[in-house]
């Protein structure tokens, strides 16, 4: 027991240090908790043996990820999938796998084991990618689709490598003996050691076993749509808040080992669970159950990455380890490159899903365990290999902060397209045709008024022709693009761009170049709203202000106060805001934080107590007229 409490005490704190303190250095949460496992296990030496028995346990943490994302994803989405998952992922597996093959025969090793290592480092890790991809926000994006799909068929090819590995098997088999006293092979022990002391398929012929797969999966889904809906109604008749957790933890345990028992990955399992239970009502109180576990198991995992390196081999063979894991993310990545480059990924994408893959995963330490027990690989380049993927992994955060370089210094990857030739001018010059740009002409120029509509985005211009609306693209902060609008003649101009930048940039020339122009400005915050008053903006919308205020007299007005009463403190605290601004706009300076600005501060507070003595004028009305 003392020595579970000082182990879980030193895994945390190294956690609790490591991981914000890379956070905040930009380096994400992924290279902290390696770090910290460097840290704890081969630097300081507080953690031994007992990190290879963790990472097994914490490897459940990427079991909790597949199905959390498997709840994200719709059964129309994930066939809308099947041409990445086939081919994109096929791909990339296949081509891995033999260029890595062929390396490692290059360098004198059998066909066997250049076969074997190849299918063991053509993985990546999904841990740590999805991860990463979640922590920066860039799972939505084509490249982190891209990347998902190549990690799905990742996990479900593990399956058919595991069945081929003892194929491969040239060295002599090693005979033991059992407890009972039976003999038994090495392959045997491999076996035991890939699915566990129980299987449901064991000893099977292969239709039988066939069968049993297919049963498994048919109650996955059919436990899923008929199952879960009876039972979290049971659950609720409790009201223990508990139970829900312990069910959720329940579903992803129970299916990870059904899917072991007739030998699929649990990852894949409760990645098809998830997917079923999709449109389920109870899929955001399962997210919010999980959630918590998922993110402390594979922080745990990466810790055990950390510590479980064998640094007495990196410090006997340092060139080579380092050389040998540069040489896979090199050549993963060549394959990734052509591959997404064939499947039509450009720009930022295509470097995403190019940096963010070509490292070795997780599956690849099973996977050459495997193949040292069916005797496939010898021991000591086992040993290598290993250190070569954990390497790898550790690089894996430096490939992404590669890529947040990269995707900084070059354009999105786009169709270019000329600007258009705009034949036509109008009363009022809209720059921006998102949301709120769309809502503004619609007004406009439904009263009857002429409207020119400006923005640099193809797809919202080819929106807005689809609905029979004449729009044209250019880059609105262009002064030639301007002018053949007709700007000289225009009465108005509003700029409803997403760029707070290009916002200021185009109001501060308007309207210095076209003074008679009234220029109507969006704005991202307060900050933004001094910025466009100082560049010459007449009147400027905050985004959110507006429908916030309205939201507020809802609220009041379902709390007790008459429509008529909410409707003036509504306008009591629009009108003050408006003096806010402009009172505050003299204390304001530029590149200063407001947190930063004492006379700031000290003014806003004044307005604030202003603003509570006028409403709580209003109150103290509507207490009079209730009594």
């Amino acid at each position: 027991m003392d020595s579970f409490l000082s182990h879980a005490s030193i895994y945390l704190a190294a956690a609790v240090i490591a991981v914000p303190l890379a956070a905040r250095l930009g380096l994400g949460s992924v290279l902290g908790y390696l770090a910290a496992g460097i840290i704890i296990g081969p630097v300081l030496g507080l953690v031994g043996s007992e990190a290879a028995e963790l990472q097994h346990f914490a490897e459940f943490g990427v079991v909790m990820m597949l199905f959390l994302i498997g709840l994200e994803l719709e059964p129309r989405a994930l066939w809308a999938m099947r041409h990445h998952l086939i081919g994109l992922g096929g791909l990339q597996v296949i081509a891995s796998t033999a260029l890595l093959a062929g390396s490692a025969m290059w360098f004198n090793h059998s066909w066997q084991e250049g076969l074997a290592i190849g299918l063991a480092l053509s993985l990546s890790s999904t841990a740590i990618v999805l991860q990463t991809l979640s922590e920066k926000g860039l799972t939505g994006t084509g490249g982190g689709r891209a990347s998902f799909s190549v990690l799905l068929t990742q996990d479900i090819a593990v399956i058919p490598i595991l069945a081929l590995l003892p194929l491969l098997a040239t060295h002599s088999t090693v005979l033991t003996f059992s407890a009972d006293g039976s003999i038994q092979r090495a392959s045997d022990l491999a076996h035991e050691a890939g699915h566990g002391s129980l299987s449901l398929v064991e000893g099977l012929p292969g239709w039988a076993v066939t069968l049993m797969t297919l049963g498994a999966i048919a109650f996955v889904i059919l436990a899923g749509v008929y199952l879960t809906r009876p039972v979290f109604r049971f659950i609720h008749a409790s009201n223990l808040r508990e139970m829900y957790t312990a069910l959720a933890l329940l579903i992803v345990v129970g299916i990870s080992f059904l899917m072991t028992l007739v030998g699929l990955s649990p990852a894949l399992g409760a990645f098809l669970a998830g997917v079923v239970l999709a449109n389920s009502e109870f899929r955001h109180e399962l997210e919010s159950d999980l959630e918590p576990f998922k993110g402390l198991l594979l922080g745990l995992f990466f810790i055990t990455v950390g510590a479980g390196i064998n640094y007495r081999l990196f410090l006997a063979e340092p060139g080579d380890v380092i050389g040998l894991a540069l040489l896979v993310i090199v050549a993963k990545g060549l394959v990734l490159y052509f591959v997404g480059k064939a499947f039509g990924l450009k720009g930022r994408n295509h470097w995403l899903f190019t940096l963010g893959l070509a490292q070795a995963g997780e599956f690849g330490f099973v996977l050459l365990a495997f193949s040292t027990q069916l005797n496939v690989l010898p021991e000591d380049l086992s040993e290598k290999l290993l250190l070569v993927i954990a390497l790898s992994m550790l690089i894996t955060p430096l490939l992404f902060i590669l890529y947040e370089v990269v995707s900084k210094r070059m354009k999105e990857a786009s169709v270019e397209h000329a600007d258009d030739e705009i034949d036509e001018e109008g009363t009022v010059i809209i720059a921006g045709i998102g949301r709120f740009g769309q809502i503004v002409h619609r007004l406009v120029h439904a009263s009857g008024f002429k409207t020119v509509l400006l923005d640099s985005d193809m797809k919202a211009v080819q929106l807005m022709r689809r609905f029979g609306v004449k729009s044209f693209l250019g880059d609105p902060t262009r002064p030639e693009l301007l002018k053949a609008a007709g700007i000289a003649k225009a009465k108005v101009l509003v700029v409803a761009l997403d760029d707070t930048e290009k916002t200021t940039k185009l109001v501060a020339y308007a309207s210095r170049n076209y003074p008679d122009v009234h220029i109507v400005a969006r704005a991202y915050d307060r900050n933004h709203v001094f910025e466009l008053y100082q560049a010459g903006a007449k009147d400027i919308v905050r985004e959110m202000f507006d429908s916030s205020l309205r939201a507020g007299r809802y609220v009041l007005e379902n709390i007790g106060l008459s429509e008529y009463e909410a409707a003036r403190a509504e306008q009591t605290f629009y009108d003050h805001d408006r003096y806010t601004v402009r009172e505050l706009a003299s204390h304001w300076i530029p590149g200063t934080a407001a947190a930063d600005n004492p006379g700031y501060i000290k003014r806003a507070k004044e307005l604030e107590k202003d603003l509570e003595t006028a409403l709580l004028s209003l109150a103290e009305d509507h207490i009079k007229k209730s009594a």
